[in-house]
């Protein structure tokens, strides 16, 4: 008899985590990398958050708390969604999970069964497709490639959708692509699931204060109140807030699926952190203005990164819409040689070559669903991202 779960064998490792454990191994042994793989703000967290958590853990507030949040946490999620989104939320329809990818994964395991489809768009974040598997579901991806810049098409999400179809995961901006949907666009999609009632909607918001120029972020529940009822809305304070390590996710949906979810959780982790959510209490409720001033300079890097990305050998970089990453084609690149002598086959070949010759640690494309490409994570120092970019454009100079 196996000792190992059979379930193991349906997911991998974050391929993400697996880039910015290498780097910091390589680091650590004292090679020059520059580690481009990590979706974490190099901002540390605003002083006033970092107080609201001390002056809890002063108060004592370090017990248990309800299984899926605070009350005063969740009343202030729903002025939240109320202030930003123009979304009606109950604390009934709120719950706190340990950090977003939890809150993801216990609507997933509360509501897949075998055989249940949940269509995600590629490229996407590495989780989702795994994260179905593990809860028993089959993930159906839709590409979405650089000719409509990384987004979906009404159609193609029409043509995905079967009676099987349970979850629809939407992710704007997203990861890995920084692409953001318009009003407009999401329109589109929208009325396509009006026509299939049977498909529940999960909104990955995660990035919705990151978003550059002109680009007004929307949500589907927002766009379309006739499918308030079968969507839930997910966010965070882990990346508008750049508190990663605090590990304090949130969502919104109809009471039973919420209800379902507190089932979830109360038999995995219980509750999050007291802590962090004393201090997230205070990220919604305190002074809002360092995020403007944040997306002004993840703005910056972007127009850096991309500019000289493009200014590359072989690599196709679009400018994306909001988050803190961008996604280059090196379709150009494949086939050629590198200095070091390597056939470049792959994006995977291409990303660990870049890794081992310049000391550029970046993600393959493959891990997100779309090929030949790479994710560059652009949320640190200006200098770092201008020596890495050079690094990129010298390595894609030599190849042959």
């Amino acid at each position: 008899m196996p000792f190992l779960s059979d379930t193991l064998a349906r997911v991998k490792p974050s391929p993400t985590i697996a880039v910015t454990t290498k780097a910091a191994q390589l680091k650590a042994a004292g090679k020059d990398v520059i580690g481009l793989g990590a979706g974490e703000p190099d901002f540390d967290t605003p002083q006033n958050i970092k107080d609201a958590a001390k002056r809890a853990i002063d108060a004592g507030r370090t017990k248990y708390t309800a299984v899926d949040g605070i009350p005063e946490l969740k009343a202030a999620i729903c002025a939240k969604f109320l202030r930003e989104n123009g979304l009606t939320y109950t604390p009934a329809q709120i719950t706190v999970g340990t950090g977003g990818k939890q809150t993801l994964y216990n609507a997933l395991m509360a509501t897949c069964n075998p055989g249940d489809e949940v269509i995600i768009p590629a490229p996407y974040w590495v989780s989702y497709p795994d994260m179905v598997l593990l809860a028993g579901g089959t993930p159906v991806p839709v590409v979405a490639g650089i000719d409509t810049a990384f987004k979906i098409t009404p159609a193609q999400l029409e043509a995905a959708i079967t009676p099987k179809t349970k979850w629809f995961i939407f992710n704007s901006p997203s990861n890995p692509t920084g692409a953001g949907y318009t009003r407009e666009e999401l329109r589109g999609l929208c009325d396509v699931l009006l026509r299939h009632p049977h498909v529940w909607i999960m909104s990955d918001d995660m990035y919705e204060h990151l978003v550059f120029g002109d680009f007004e972020f929307c949500t589907p529940a927002e766009i379309e109140p006739a499918l308030y009822d079968r969507t839930l809305t997910c966010n965070g304070v882990s990346k508008s807030y750049a508190m990663t390590g605090w590990r304090i996710g949130y969502a919104a949906g109809p009471v039973a699926l919420i209800k379902a979810m507190g089932t979830i959780q109360s038999q995995s982790t219980s509750n999050p952190c007291s802590v962090s959510q004393y201090a997230a209490l205070e990220a919604l409720t305190g002074p809002q203005d360092f995020l403007a001033e944040n997306r002004k300079v993840f703005e910056r890097r972007r127009d850096l990164v991309v500019s000289m990305l493009n200014a590359a050998k072989g690599i196709t970089c679009p400018t994306p819409e909001g988050a803190f990453y961008v996604y280059p084609d090196i379709s150009a690149c494949i086939g050629k040689v590198t200095a070091g002598g390597t056939l470049i086959s792959n994006d995977e070949v291409f990303a660990t070559a870049l890794l081992e010759e310049t000391g550029v640690a970046v993600v393959f494309g493959a891990a997100f669903g779309l090929s030949p490409n790479f994710r560059v994570s652009y949320a640190t120092a200006d200098e770092v991202l201008r020596e890495a970019c050079s690094r990129i454009q010298a390595f894609c100079a030599t190849l042959t």
